[in-house]
């Protein structure tokens, strides 16, 4: 077997698949097409570089983007260790300096003695070559193209967008207030109210706004992918949608009156200088005259200056479930494995957790050994299980979530309580895959999982980091081992 590997794709999962390899021994040829080649939503030749929000979701481990997050922590991830060294303030929340984050992983997927990158567009598959395809939403035409060929199968095409981005300075103090919901973390979003009447007239002008005019393909879909909408589409859904959505105003109280508003358009830091902040949420089609305008409309926007306007751009993926294994192998081509939202593992955490998988395993199929298939007790596990056998006929992206998690095997009525069991099990599991298949996850990766876990010990709810071992156990662990085993198998 070749101990050499190719990477397709700088993006969040191609640069945790490329790090993966080269920590496995083997030496790796990644592939970015920027700067020579452009895509409608990149404006650096940063590797990893974030292009929607800053925000990696939250941290705590009652939310699934929480455990995700530990699980790759574990793991040894390179992107959650650049994410955590570039961390703005975000509540409970992961949130990163963007610009200061991709820097990051550049230098450090750079400075790697075992992995050459080399930009250019890779316009071929290798036929003979193990490689790991992480082209993102965003592939070229010409892969678009071999992937076309290889796998017999049309595109299917959804909807991702950027919100826009204010500059602090620009935002009038007066109208807002800093708060997290339900006092999480310290102040770290600018909240700007909205009393019945101006979250009317917002809606009016909203609903009247003129949008940016699709291309025929993207007209023609009918798939619209639920997790990016814009608001102006949530807001043809029902006047109160938007107040119920990313304008909810739960867990927050205004100052100045004392009283919750009805409505509230949450800012959230986007640089490590703190000068600049995105309005969350605001997922938007509109053109740009129309966002100054409509968006003009909130309290404490008014006179904003938008740095960034926001906009939509498609998005590609393919139909996991007739094409990969659960180890992110092609079934069809035993020498292909592919990574990140192409596959259906959506948003920037859970890209980066199948390019890791992805990663993984196409070291190990260079050096000939078996496979990994991480238990589906884990969250990256029911990810990496989802999107490679879901019902293939409405197959659609998705975020990790607890819904897709094998059931606890006994009742816990409060949320919380139950989302922390299946975050207890799911790092116990790992801890046991993690040495069963003798995984090299040395100390320094334990010690940051260590780290971040005990960080997160004053926060009600939270799993207890694990004590003097490497299993992933906490203490006061009461339920059994889940039933559910991963193995290494061959797939080669």
């Amino acid at each position: 077997m070749s101990q050499e590997v190719i990477v397709i794709g700088g993006g969040l999962a191609g640069s945790e698949a490329a790090w993966q390899a080269a920590q496995s021994g083997v030496s790796v040829t990644l592939y970015e097409m920027r700067p020579v080649e452009m895509t409608p939503a990149h404006q650096t030749d940063h590797l990893a570089e974030l292009v929607c929000s800053n925000s990696l979701g939250s941290n705590l481990l009652d939310r699934a983007a929480g455990l995700l997050k530990q699980e790759l922590r574990k793991l040894g991830s390179i992107i959650l260790r650049c994410a955590d060294e570039t961390a703005v303030p975000a509540g409970g929340a992961l949130a990163v300096g963007r610009e200061a984050f991709s820097s990051l992983v550049t230098e450090r997927i750079g400075s790697h003695p075992l992995i050459r990158i080399i930009r250019e567009e890779a316009r071929e598959i290798p036929a003979d070559v193990p490689t790991v395809i992480a082209t993102g939403p965003l592939t070229s035409p010409a892969m678009a193209e071999c992937l076309q060929d290889l796998t017999g199968q049309e595109h299917l095409y959804f909807y991702d967008a950027m919100a826009p981005i204010v500059a602090l300075e620009s935002i009038d103090r007066s109208k807002v207030f800093r708060a997290s919901r339900y006092g999480r973390g310290d102040d770290d979003y600018i909240n700007c109210p909205m009393t019945r009447g101006e979250y009317e007239r917002f809606v009016d002008d909203l609903l009247r706004a003129e949008t940016i005019r699709l291309r025929s393909f993207e007209e023609e879909d009918e798939k619209f992918f639920e997790a990016c909408l814009p608001v102006e589409v949530i807001a043809r859904r029902g006047r109160d949608a938007l107040a119920f959505g990313p304008l909810r105003p739960v867990g927050l109280v205004d100052p100045r009156t004392g009283k919750r508003p009805h409505a509230v358009v949450q800012l959230r830091q986007d640089d490590m200088a703190g000068t600049l902040y995105n309005m969350v949420g605001f997922q938007t089609n509109l053109k740009w005259s129309e966002q100054k305008r409509v968006f003009s409309l909130i309290p404490g926007l008014e006179g904003a200056e938008f740095v960034r306007y926001g906009q939509m751009h498609r998005n590609t993926f393919i139909n996991g479930p007739a094409l990969l294994e659960a180890t992110m192998q092609c079934r069809s081509a035993k020498h292909l494995f592919l990574g990140g939202q192409i596959t259906g593992t959506e948003g920037y955490i859970g890209s980066t957790a199948s390019g890791l998988l992805a990663g993984l395993n196409v070291a190990r199929y260079a050096a000939g050994a078996s496979l990994i298939v991480l238990p589906h007790t884990t969250m990256i596990g029911a990810l990496c299980c989802y999107v490679s056998s879901a019902r293939m006929k409405t197959f659609q992206p998705m975020k990790g979530n607890f819904g897709i998690l094998p059931p606890l095997g006994r009742k816990i009525r409060r949320k919380s309580e139950r989302n922390t069991a299946y975050a207890e099990r799911a790092l116990i599991d790992l801890g046991e895959m993690i040495r069963e298949c003798d995984l090299d996850v040395d100390m320094c990766r334990q010690d940051m999982f260590l780290a971040v876990a005990s960080s997160l010990d004053r926060i009600p709810g939270q799993l207890q980091a694990p004590r003097g071992s490497n299993s992933g156990e906490s203490e006061g662990q009461t339920e059994g081992k889940s039933g559910v085993s991963s193995r290494a198998v061959d797939f080669a």
